[in-house]
């Protein structure tokens, strides 16, 4: 049978220098390497980064050595000899170059799937209806650093149609939590070159929020990349979803916000007297619960399919 291992291999042995395991998966398709292995699994680069990690720890005999850390990058141990002398030193310099921007669509273009994920995922909505409105930057009073001011997409989840009506009123006079409100920053992808500046973006314009996150289509997948979003996550609060193109039903939360328990209520009430959109979703929201009765025209729309949405509006 016909393994990760085999297919580092036949990939490596023809390698001109070290290579990442996400390196190795798009040579491996070029080469129609993929269709030898039989895998089922949703994120089989990952995968394959797994066996080669624990193949070179756990084997003195292993075929593949580690070349580097930031990122890690794997390479035949036969042909150790052979790797250039600068190609370390230029691995570091690599990475820390921001990455060019190629794709067409643009970051709004991501709040539909946005708006369909939050539902349909069963992790992060666990089967409630969750509201979204997109909040318009331009539509602020003050220009110039309302993005990081104002997230690019709210939410709200209200109880009403989940609960019984006497509890929502019992509810009100324990002043118990019964809204559970979102803030959510998106961005087209994140790297070595702008997770920083974006992430505590996030921090600063979901501080009001329940739970916030940073939302991606494209996340560079290193482990030491990923371990600092998970020191971040810890340290800070905020989430990251992931807007996973390729295959849109492996979308995933890969680090979960930290809740809070109350509103920034001071921060709410400058955001509404700034931007229009933040006072309209607030109005909707405490007219929603007042009348028992969602209207869902005022929220944004969900895709039908997202999958068909992809296709025309972010490859196309």
């Amino acid at each position: 049978m016909y393994t990760f291992h085999d297919l580092a291999k036949d990939v490596l042995s023809e390698a001109g220098v070290p290579m990442t395991y996400q390196e190795i998966w798009e040579k491996a398709k070029e080469n129609n390497l993929i269709q030898k292995l039989r895998t089922t699994g949703k994120t089989p680069w990952q995968t394959l980064g797994a066996r080669l990690f624990v193949d070179i720890r756990d084997n003195t005999n292993s075929l593949f050595i580690k070349v580097g850390k930031r990122p890690a990058r794997f390479f035949m141990a036969s042909r150790a000899k052979e790797i250039p002398k600068d190609a370390i030193e230029n691995i570091e310099i690599e990475e820390s170059k921001p990455i060019k921007e190629t794709s067409k669509y643009n970051e709004r273009d991501l709040h539909p799937l946005l708006a369909y994920f939050v539902n349909a995922n069963p992790v992060f909505g666990r089967g409630r209806d969750i509201l979204k409105k997109t909040i318009y930057h331009e539509k602020s009073e003050k220009k110039g650093y309302s993005e990081w001011l104002y997230p690019d997409m709210v939410g709200v989840y209200l109880p009403l149609e989940d609960w019984e009506p006497d509890l929502i009123e019992f509810g009100k006079l324990t002043d118990n939590k019964l809204i559970k409100l979102y803030s959510f920053e998106l961005k087209k992808n994140l790297n070595k070159g702008n997770y920083r500046e974006s992430y505590f973006q996030a921090v600063s314009n979901s501080s009001w929020a329940h739970e916030g996150y940073l939302v991606a289509a494209e996340i560079k997948q290193d482990d030491d990349f990923l371990s600092e979003l998970e020191r971040l996550n810890l340290s800070f609060g905020i989430g990251i979803i992931h807007l996973n193109f390729d295959d849109f039903d492996s979308s995933t939360v890969m680090f979960p916000a930290i809740p809070k328990n109350n509103l920034e209520l001071e921060t709410m009430n400058k955001l509404c007297s700034q931007n229009k959109d933040f006072k309209k979703f607030i109005q909707d929201v405490r007219i929603d619960f007042e009348s028992k009765r969602i209207h869902k025209s005022e929220y944004d729309k969900i895709v039908d399919d997202p999958i068909e949405y992809i296709k025309k509006k972010i490859k196309n």
